[in-house]
């Protein structure tokens, strides 16, 4: 036999747009193909600004070798490296 409770629990449905804010809601809309090509948007406007994607060294790490180290270009593009010390 089954006895229900006569307390009834309301539950109030809340739009996306109330807990996270539009921009996030907008986000959570998108499917998982539309959110990797607007990722891609993000990246190239960060490159574009000046931004590497060089890693930053972990100087607490017991391989760190600071004589070996150095900073990269600050354009945020590669140095020039000697490929051929000899002409072709």
């Amino acid at each position: 036999m089954i006895v229900e409770s006569a307390a009834v629990r309301i539950v109030e449905r809340r739009r996306t747009e109330e807990i996270v804010g539009q921009e996030w809601a907008e986000w959570y809309m998108l499917s998982p193909g539309e959110r990797f090509l607007e990722s891609a948007k993000l990246w190239e406007t960060y490159l574009a600004l000046g931004g590497s994607l060089e890693p930053e060294p972990d100087t607490q790490s017991p391989f760190f070798d600071p004589k070996e180290w150095r900073e990269n270009a600050p354009h945020g593009r590669a140095g020039v490296h000697i490929i051929r010390r000899s002409g072709i």
